[in-house]
C-alpha cells in the first residue's frame, strides 16, 4: 500500500510518494514536526490584537470587516474599489454590504473616477479618519507592550520579518511601510 504525504517547507512543496520515503530514504525531505504551540500563541494573539478593537466597533454596529475597509481607505486614500477587493480577497457582495453601511454612517465616502467614470474611488471621512486613527492607537498599544523596551528595534524588525515571511508572497505587496510605499 503506497502512501502520499505533501507538505510545504520554505515555499517549496515536497510529495513523498512510497511508505519508504516517508520512513526516511529521503531525509532531506522529512517533514518537520508541527508547531502546536507557535499555532496557538498566533491565534491567541489574533484574538486578542483583534478582540481590542471588537468593542469599539461593536458600539457603532461595525464588526471586522468594516474595521478592514475603514483601515486600508484610511491608509489609501482614492483606493479604488476593484483594488480593494483583491486587497481583502472577499466578495463583492461582502464588500458592498459593508460599504454601503461605512457610507451610509459617514465613514467612507465613494467617489466616481476622474479618468473612468466607472470607477468608484473610496475616501475616509473625517469620522473615518478619526475611527481608523482610534483603532491603529489601540493596536498599536498592544504591539508596544508586546515589544517592550526595544531602543535598538531588534525584536520590531524580528516580528516584521516574521509577520512578512507568513504572508505568501503575493500578497506581501499589500503592506505599506510608514512613508506610504508598498512593501515587496
Amino acid at each position: 500500500m503506497s502512501t502520499r504525504l505533501t507538505y510545504l517547507e520554505d515555499g517549496v512543496t515536497t510529495s513523498l510518494d512510497s511508505a519508504q520515503d516517508i520512513a526516511g530514504r529521503r531525509p532531506e525531505a522529512r517533514p518537520l514536526p508541527p508547531a502546536y504551540e507557535l499555532i496557538e500563541l498566533l491565534f491567541f494573539a489574533y484574538r486578542d490584537f483583534v478582540g481590542d478593537p471588537d468593542r469599539v466597533l461593536s458600539e457603532l454596529g461595525f464588526g471586522r470587516a468594516h474595521h478592514r475597509v475603514v483601515h486600508f481607505v484610511a491608509r489609501r486614500p482614492g483606493l479604488p474599489v476593484a483594488d480593494l477587493l483583491d486587497l481583502l480577497q472577499i466578495t463583492k457582495q461582502s464588500l458592498n454590504r459593508v460599504l454601503k453601511e461605512l457610507v451610509d454612517k459617514g465613514f467612507v465616502e465613494a467617489r466616481v473616477g476622474a479618468q473612468d467614470r466607472r470607477q468608484r474611488l473610496l475616501y475616509p471621512t473625517e469620522a473615518g479618519l478619526d475611527l481608523s486613527d482610534r483603532l491603529v492607537r489601540i493596536q498599536t498599544r498592544r504591539i508596544r507592550r508586546a515589544l517592550g523596551r526595544d531602543e535598538d528595534g531588534e525584536l520590531e524588525a524580528a516580528a516584521r520579518l516574521f509577520l512578512s515571511r507568513m504572508i505568501d508572497r503575493p500578497e506581501r505587496c499589500g503592506v505599506r511601510e510608514p512613508g506610504g510605499s508598498d512593501n515587496p
